[in-house]
């Protein structure tokens, strides 16, 4: 069996909603409403004898199949008596390193900004908060999602029969989200298997259980609701939707069906509100198993790299480069020094295959690239000027994200202008209601006083050429920008993408010195 979590509130734009993380609450005078309904709803017939006049396919049900659609709703009281042993509380201590904080709300770190202070805080306090988790090993390792344990000084995790022990992190994953922790005990402990999350199908019964609002070993229910789901969260996103309401606290908590099988971790959930409504995201079982196994072996997770920029091709795009269909990512950029570049691969080739699995868009080029281990080699069909050919690329291992941010724009540009650069990926390029096909450099960040705020470049705008050079990536952003101001002395001109639309923006640093 498997359990699974959600993530603390963390708000998203994008069509009048907002995807919340939900990581669990904040210790602080948060006040949980309680609604009753004014009268019971009314529950409609299971299914509708169908006309016996015209029959249509979709009404062409086999015997079983009715008979399944009219059974009563599924009783989960066995199912929960013998899993709850397995789900745990888990509470994190964070040291608030800025204690001054305004009246009428806390300027806290994400995700613990939703728990008002009467006061100002003069002095360090700690704080708690508390997410869910599920225990895989009888030996004391449990599962719970990153978001839930980062920064903390101290964990502590609650089991069901009230005993609280202390945690250690084992390791993180930031990248999907999800964490190792072991505590230790002297008795074996209950856990839960993880199952296959690949045979789950949409319209089957789940169940989750956690501490929304530090109600610990609640349990909800509801179905799948779509499988493959990406939120815009990170690289490898492709949730459970599911209805079973999830609320804050619930994040590290397990996702299962009625047989028991632990499909998910619940994670996150969509909404104008901030609470349940019917619209929750739950990390697939088998990447848990995936990443826990790393973590559980090295401390860390290892992914195959290659060093490229994919985007998604639309129908236009497929006309005009001859592509027989959509399917596969287009290369917008390839990083120097990395793989792909000395594997050959060029901005506009089409990777269609890795290692024979077909590749239908840049996440699916994502995960079967992580998939790889390093220093093996991967063969990649392409196609490029509408001729397909097969490269091979020498995987590397993927370096972090401190280890890429600092690669990704090289330090002079930053000093020069205030500038931090980043990779534009598609989903920020969507996010940006950028047009498509769009490349270049991602503003992350603007140093206050810069050249460059002065100039109003803001974090958000996209730099794609530099006077009029084009350039496709961070890499080629600060590059360009250096060979400009060389050659033109203390000035640059930069084509960026504000608030989606195209502009000229010249920036001009202070007289030189003689």
């Amino acid at each position: 069996m498997q359990l699974g979590t959600d993530r603390s509130s963390r708000r998203r734009r994008g069509a009048g909603l907002a995807a919340l993380l939900l990581a669990g609450g904040a210790l602080g005078g948060g006040a949980v409403a309680l609604w009753r309904p004014a009268a019971p709803a009314l529950i409609a017939p299971a299914l509708a004898a169908p006309p016996q006049a015209k029959a249509t396919p979709i009404d062409a049900l086999n015997a079983t199949q009715q008979a399944a659609m009219a059974a009563p709703l599924p009783s989960f009281t066995h199912l929960v008596r013998v899993v709850k042993p397995a789900v745990v509380s888990v509470t994190n201590y964070l040291k608030q390193q800025h204690p001054m904080v305004q009246p009428g709300g806390p300027q806290l770190p994400f995700p613990f900004n939703q728990f008002p202070f009467n006061q100002m805080q003069p002095h360090p306090q700690a704080v708690e908060a508390r997410g869910s988790g599920f225990i895989i090993d009888k030996s004391g390792l449990i599962v719970t999602n990153n978001h839930v344990v980062k920064g903390a000084q101290r964990i502590t995790v609650t089991f069901d029969d009230g005993k609280t022990v202390p945690a250690k992190v084992v390791g993180t994953d930031p990248r999907t989200d999800i964490a190792l922790l072991k505590v230790s005990v002297d008795h074996p402990l209950p856990y839960l298997e993880l199952g296959n999350s690949d045979k789950v199908e949409p319209g089957e019964w789940v169940i989750a259980i956690g501490n929304p609002f530090g109600l610990s070993e609640t349990v909800t229910a509801g179905i799948v609701s779509a499988l493959g789901r990406n939120i815009g969260d990170g690289p490898y996103d492709k949730f459970i939707q599911v209805d079973a309401p999830i609320n804050e606290g619930n994040s590290g908590g397990p996702l299962l069906t009625q047989h028991g099988q632990v499909i998910g971790m619940n994670t996150a959930i969509l909404s104008p509100t901030g609470g349940s409504v019917g619209i929750g995201f739950s990390i697939p079982s088998n990447m848990i198993r995936k990443i826990t196994d790393d973590l559980r072996q090295y401390g860390h997770v290892t992914r195959g790299y290659i060093g490229v920029e994919a985007q998604a091709i639309s129908g236009a795009m497929s006309k005009a480069l001859g592509l027989p269909d959509k399917d596969g990512a287009l290369i917008a950029a390839v990083e120097p020094g990395t793989p792909a570049q000395r594997g050959g691969i060029l901005p506009g080739d089409v990777i269609t295959a890795v290692n024979g699995a077909p590749i239908k868009n840049p996440r699916d080029l994502a995960d079967h690239v992580a998939a790889v281990k390093p220093n093996t080699p991967a063969k990649l069909a392409i196609i490029r000027h509408g001729k397909k050919m097969v490269i091979s690329v020498t995987v590397a291992e993927m370096p972090s994200q401190k280890q890429m941010a600092a690669n990704l724009a090289p330090a002079h540009a930053r000093s020069k202008l205030g500038l931090a650069l980043g990779a534009l990926s598609p989903g920020m390029a969507s996010q940006l209601n950028l047009p498509a096909g769009t490349t270049g450099a991602l503003v992350t960040a603007v140093k206050p006083g810069s050249p460059a705020q002065l100039a109003g470049i803001a974090p958000g705008d996209v730099i794609v050429g530099v006077g009029t050079t084009e350039v496709h990536d961070p890499v080629e952003a600060a590059k360009a920008i250096d060979a400009a101001l060389r050659k033109g002395g203390n000035a640059v001109a930069l084509r960026i993408m504000h608030n989606g639309q195209p502009a000229f923006v010249g920036i001009t640093l202070g007289a030189k010195k003689g």
